[in-house]
């Protein structure tokens, strides 16, 4: 067998504020990935954080695209490089199962397509808004259940400034702060928002952010993980950010902005920051691959 092309799968923001489980976008930040069939599993990591052994979740990833497709998993030997801040809120762990089932299918003859590595990659992952930019990149609107997934239009002339401060949040910690039950009004609030994504991203009214990333389901409730976290927002937004909301489960705080305008913005979220790093991406794609 030739070897594989490498893989790259983008960084990913869920949520964008007010669309809970439902809205994300790709950033052009990109886990690498080289594989080959061997002898027996073996993973070769570096970059952010500390991770080994082959129960990883690029392994994981693949052995669900071969057993969804009824195919036995073969040994896979992995180097990866990975430089998406590890339980920041920037989908590490969705670019690594993606990752795998997109192995899976390149190693299948693409017998899953980018609509199947998208529908096992989301009920690996248990919510569709880190994985379907992962897969389809940009902005993308998705359920998981049924399967679906939407891209929408990304604006021209935009970039993400990203404050990531020190510490993790997990994600378990992040799920166990929300409330069983919101208020009526909330989630009236929050649908109003969401819907206003996608309108103003197809209408190019990109004011419209500004109210649209405005969130009363989760973020309020975490702020305690991360403190300072509602200010920053208000803060980004008042330096004149199109958008500004927390990254998936947090910590890092997200601000879209029209390029020329980043540095209000930066210094605007640098207490917020700390000891941790401001990050300026773009948009990303879904993963692709190139020949090494």
């Amino acid at each position: 067998m030739e070897p594989l092309p490498r893989l790259y799968v983008p960084a990913t923001l869920a949520n964008l504020g007010s669309g809970f489980d439902a809205l994300g976008v790709a950033l052009d930040l990109y886990l690498e990935v080289e594989a080959e069939p061997a002898r027996e599993d073996a993973f070769l990591y570096e970059g952010e954080g500390h991770v080994e052994g082959t129960d990883n979740l690029i392994h994981e990833g693949f052995r669900a695209g071969m057993r969804e497709l009824g195919l036995e998993p073969f040994p896979l030997m992995l180097r990866v490089f990975n430089p998406i801040p590890l339980a920041r809120g920037m989908g590490s762990s969705s670019a690594a199962l993606v990752a795998g089932v997109a192995l899976a299918d390149r190693l299948s003859g693409g017998r899953l397509g980018r609509e199947g590595v998208f529908r096992v990659a989301a009920r690996l992952e248990g919510h569709p808004d880190n994985v379907a930019p992962a897969v389809f990149g940009g902005f993308v609107a998705a359920l998981s259940e049924p399967p679906l997934a939407i891209p929408l239009p990304g604006p021209k002339g935009v970039r993400f400034v990203l404050a990531v401060p020190p510490y993790e949040v997990p994600t378990p910690l992040a799920r166990a702060a929300l409330p069983k039950e919101v208020p009526l009004k909330d989630a009236a609030y929050n649908l109003a928002r969401s819907a206003l994504w996608p309108a103003a991203l197809f209408s190019g009214r990109l004011e419209a952010l500004k109210e649209a990333c405005r969130d009363r389901l989760h973020q309020p409730y975490r702020a305690h993980l991360m403190p300072g976290v509602l200010e920053a927002l208000e803060g980004a937004l008042e330096a004149g950010a199109l958008a500004a909301f927390v990254g998936g489960a947090g910590p890092t705080v997200a601000a879209l902005v029209r390029e020329g305008e980043e540095a209000r913005v930066m210094a605007a979220l640098e207490a917020y920051r700390g000891e941790g790093r401001m990050l300026v991406l773009g948009l990303g794609e879904g993963f692709r691959w190139k020949a090494t």
